[in-house]
């Protein structure tokens, strides 16, 4: 529905006054005059150089995400750890869509039975499905699966500095999915075994890990798995964090192959 209609009142004086007379040859005489100037404009740009060079624009600045916080790697992770019973207790993480699971390989050395706790409380039994003692690493296969699964983004370790920010996500001590935030302390790091093994490549964190924690993931600022936390160093008989940790890059994680005995990780 249209509303009311507003006539515009124009004041008398305005009304009456006549219209200005049109001069069509001062029309015609600017009208020349504004070619000749245009003429005179382009013999003048010609002379200084040719055709004028537009200006160039600034490309826009790349833009990258900003880091997560700890809340928010834990968020994007904790779907994707799993609690593990075998030889003792320790953490693991889903690899694959299929529900592959890395863990530590001391966690399950000699298990006669192996139980896997899927973080939606589905409990089943699991199978050794590949090993890597020399990296302390073991690749578990559930028997049964829940009715979704979240395999973890895998990252790149060798893209690490010292100083990056992360996240290890693990059941340490019986807490489970505990989560502790801190930094990469070095890399390329060295860890001896009681036996004598030798892990090498490591990377060395100092977010805090306990027994229990051995086989859980390592997560940089972007949410991705770089390492599967394997050993903590202590020079007292405790066994318990004083700052240092040890991961395997994951890249050697997921790459397999190797024989003999791993050294110890965080004792269960």
């Amino acid at each position: 529905m249209r509303g009311p209609r507003s006539a515009m009142i124009v004041p008398d004086e305005v009304a009456s006054v006549p219209p200005p007379p049109r001069h069509p040859r001062r029309s015609l005489l600017i009208a020349a005059g504004v070619v000749v100037l245009m003429a005179l404009t382009a013999v003048v740009a010609f002379k200084a150089g040719g055709k004028a060079t537009p200006q160039a624009r600034p490309s826009p600045s790349p833009t990258t995400a900003p880091p997560l916080t700890p809340a928010q790697v834990y968020a994007a992770l904790v779907p994707s750890v799993v609690a593990i019973r075998g030889a003792g207790n320790g953490t693991g993480v889903v690899a694959n869509a299929d529900g592959l699971i890395v863990t530590a390989f001391h966690v399950v050395k000699g298990a006669k039975d192996i139980e896997i706790t899927f973080p939606d409380g589905t409990e089943t039994a699991a199978t050794l499905a590949g090993s890597d003692p020399e990296n302390d690493i073991a690749m578990l296969a559930p028997a049964d699966l829940p009715s979704v699964v979240v395999p973890a983004v895998i990252g790149n370790a060798g893209r690490l500095d010292v100083g990056d920010d992360v996240v290890a996500i693990g059941n340490q001590l019986g807490l489970t999915d505990t989560t502790t935030a801190g930094v990469v302390s070095g890399l390329e790091r060295v860890a001896s075994g009681t036996d004598g093994t030798r892990l090498r490549g490591l990377i060395q964190f100092d977010a805090a890990v306990n027994p229990g924690s051995s086989g859980g993931p390592l997560v940089n600022a972007r949410g991705e798995t770089v390492g599967i936390v394997v050993a903590l160093l202590n020079p007292t008989p405790a066994g318990t964090f004083v700052g240092v940790g040890f991961a395997v890059p994951i890249g050697a994680a997921l790459g397999g192959g190797g024989d003999g005995t791993g050294p110890p990780g965080p004792e269960q």
